[in-house]
Parts: C-alpha cells; sequence; structure tokens
C-alpha cells in the first residue's frame, strides 16, 4: 500500500513538471517563429526597395522580370580591411511560375587592397528554368569565377548589368553610388537558409 501511495506521488509531482515543459517548449516555439517572420518580413521588404531602386535607374529591368523565370534579390555588406575582404549577407529567391520564395544566404571572402565597408545589392534574374532550380536547390559558389564586365548595347560600353556570368541569367549590382558597372561577385557563394524555409 505504502509503495502505490509514493508510485502516485511521483506521478503527481510529474505531471505538473511535464506539463511546465510542455508549456515551455511552445513558448520557445512561438518566440523562434516570431523572429523567423520578422527576419522574413526584412527580407521582403529589402527586395521591395531594392526593386524600387533598380526600377527607377533600369526601367527596362521591370519588364525583365516579368518576363523571367524568377528572379533573386540580396543585401550584402562587404568589409575591406588591408589584404582581406569578406561579408556576409540574405535574400529571397522568388519562382515566377510558382509564387513561392525561397530564402537565402550569401558568403564572400577575398583577397584585396584598400579599407572600408561597402554596402551592395545584387538582382538576379533568370531566364533559364534550370539555372533557376539549380540556384535554388544547390546553391551557386562563385569562388573560382573572375569578375563580370557588364556591357550594354543602349549605352555603347559598359552598362550597369551583366548577362555574362551564367547562361541565361542577367544581374544588376547596385552600391550606394547607384548600378555597377562591373558584377562582383568573386569569391561569393550562395545557399539555402534552413532557419527561414522552414
Amino acid at each position: 500500500m505504502l509503495r502505490l501511495l509514493m508510485i502516485a506521488s511521483m506521478f503527481a509531482l510529474a505531471a505538473p513538471v511535464a506539463a511546465l515543459e510542455t508549456v515551455e517548449t511552445i513558448a520557445t516555439t512561438a518566440v523562434l517563429q516570431d523572429k523567423r517572420d520578422k527576419k522574413r518580413a526584412e527580407i521582403k521588404e529589402m527586395r521591395q526597395e531594392t526593386l524600387a531602386r533598380l526600377y527607377s535607374e533600369e526601367p527596362q529591368a521591370a519588364e525583365e522580370i516579368q518576363d523571367a523565370e524568377g528572379y533573386a534579390v540580396f543585401s550584402s555588406v562587404g568589409v575591406n580591411i588591408i589584404l582581406f575582404s569578406g561579408g556576409g549577407g540574405r535574400g529571397v529567391v522568388h519562382n515566377n511560375d510558382s509564387g513561392e520564395d525561397t530564402y537565402m544566404k550569401m558568403g564572400s571572402a577575398g583577397v584585396g587592397i584598400g579599407l572600408g565597408v561597402k554596402d551592395f545589392r545584387v538582382v538576379f534574374i533568370f531566364n533559364d528554368d534550370k539555372a533557376l532550380a539549380r540556384f535554388i536547390d544547390k546553391g551557386w559558389d562563385f569562388s573560382g569565377q573572375a569578375d563580370a564586365a557588364a556591357k550594354s548595347d543602349e549605352k555603347g560600353g559598359e552598362g550597369s548589368a551583366s548577362e555574362s556570368v551564367m547562361k541565361g541569367v542577367k544581374v544588376y549590382q547596385m552600391t550606394e553610388a547607384g548600378l555597377a558597372l562591373q558584377a562582383t561577385l568573386q569569391g561569393t557563394k550562395y545557399w539555402k537558409d534552413k532557419k527561414l524555409n522552414k
């Protein structure tokens, strides 16, 4: 009888502890979800601001994005200190056919001379569905590729976009000073953000 009472007491004590652990787990999950939602909202706002700026500087880009298989917008802060440069950022890929967004990260590291911080945005326009799928599923690694000088027929020389990065992909890069004349992708990797795609 005493043993039964002891077992019953143990269960009586364990029940509130288990309930408390469940409540803590639910609260933690809710906090993490809230953080993910805020980060997604920030990235979407960045995308909207970047595209608005791109369309004002290169109006034809709006039609290019509308007609494309999809597009991606990234924001990165690059740091260049004497002989080493590095940077990181986030972005989102939009599939025009499915309407689905995929959140991604980017990171870069390289060697160069200089000192300063460079805030830049990159817009990829995918005119090839295989290139779009490959970018989303496997990411891209530009660590072994040289920067691509941009060419534009309309401006008769160096312009603001490059199509030489990969077949079927057009790239616009913007800095604080405006559209860049060169797609600076060397040493940059892009990959899926596992946390934000949950």
